[in-house]
């Protein structure tokens, strides 16, 4: 399978590399050929992680996909939503961040899986 430069970036969970290539018009959104988004890749890594190495469960590529607009609620032709991920993985940090996120003020829940962007309150 061959990754996009963002996707590797998450992998590596090297978020200055992220951070730079989202600044210049990366779509937060890109999708691998299997519809792996860069947030579901970031939970499935996080989880990975945390399995091969018995480090501590972690968020940090999750929760600066989600602030830059990651759409948690964004379906997946093969992998459900990144939500539906989390918790089928068991990555209890990214549902209850997630969930977090979904109750923020101003985010238009009707429109989340068009982007995640808030509207304006």
């Amino acid at each position: 399978m061959e990754w996009s430069p963002a996707h590797l970036a998450v992998e590596h969970e090297d978020l200055p590399t992220l951070r730079d290539l989202l600044n210049n018009g990366h779509d937060v959104q890109d999708a691998d050929t299997s519809g792996l988004t860069l947030l579901h890749h970031a939970i499935d890594g996080e989880i990975d992680g945390h399995h091969q190495t018995g480090e501590p469960l972690h968020v940090d590529v999750t929760a600066y996909l989600l602030a830059r607009g990651a759409d948690p609620l964004a379906p997946s032709h093969r992998y459900g939503t990144p939500l539906q991920m989390a918790t089928f993985s068991g990555h209890w940090l990214a549902v209850e961040l997630i969930h977090s996120w979904l109750r923020r003020p101003g985010l238009d829940k009707e429109h989340a899986s068009g982007g995640g962007a808030p509207t304006p309150g």
